[in-house]
């Protein structure tokens, strides 16, 4: 359920000390997929991370929420498909109130001191990351982890905001000491390439608007590249 205005956001955060290395995955999360799971696993290696969280968004500024399933449905199902010690679910958005990627990151860095955060995402967002609000100055509070994703990775770090970000982007080979860094800086990390994608998978449940009779590579492999039963 989304937070009542009247309860402390503090308690909506996950455990969380100073130096502790943080991952922030946001996203509408409708619905949590194994691609999801499988960004937060690879970000956690690969960046020798404490721990990640799935920041579960009240609603997308930039996308149609008028199918979004209930927040607590959304929370409720990314606990259930993550089930690992060392992911964190959190609607701590609702809690705070806040829209915008950028506060809500200036939210967490005030509140959390000496936390070291670090912005994960796929590179289909790279793609449209000069979109977000303040989005250069997101780029300026924490480092950013971009993540392989089939397509997306081809012409992504070659879009506007990739272009712009460009002399801040480290070797993946040094991938580890991202969280130690001062923002800018950001790296991306191949190997995942997963298809599966939620838009895809919200149309498989009847919400999402596909073209009619045409399926999307997400499609096919959350349906294991069968047909469905009429």
């Amino acid at each position: 359920m989304t937070a009542p205005i009247t309860a402390r956001p503090e308690r909506y955060l996950p455990p969380n000390a100073p130096g502790m290395r943080i991952g922030l995955f946001g996203g509408t999360f409708d619905p949590p997929h194994l691609a999801h799971l499988g960004a937060s696993l690879l970000a956690l290696k690969r960046l020798k991370l404490d721990r990640v969280w799935w920041l579960v968004t009240p609603g997308n500024p930039l996308k149609n929420t008028k199918h979004l399933a209930p927040l607590g449905e959304r929370i409720a199902a990314a606990r259930k498909l993550s089930h690992h010690p060392r992911l964190d679910i959190t609607g701590i958005e609702a809690a705070i109130n806040t829209r915008y990627t950028y506060d809500t990151i200036l939210w967490l860095l005030t509140r959390c001191k000496g936390v070291r955060f670090v912005w994960i995402m796929g590179a289909d967002n790279l793609r449209h990351f000069h979109r977000w609000q303040k989005w250069r100055a997101i780029a300026s509070l924490v480092p950013i982890v971009v993540i392989d994703r089939l397509g997306p990775s081809l012409y992504a770090g070659g879009s506007p905001a990739g272009n712009a970000l460009a002399r801040f982007r480290i070797r993946e080979c040094d991938a580890s000491s991202l969280p130690d860094r001062r923002a800018p800086a950001w790296t991306f990390l191949h190997g995942l390439k997963s298809p599966l994608s939620s838009t895809a998978l919200r149309a498989i449940r009847g919400t999402g608007t596909p073209k009619a009779g045409k399926k999307t590579p997400a499609a096919k492999a959350a349906t294991g590249g069968k047909k469905r039963a009429k």
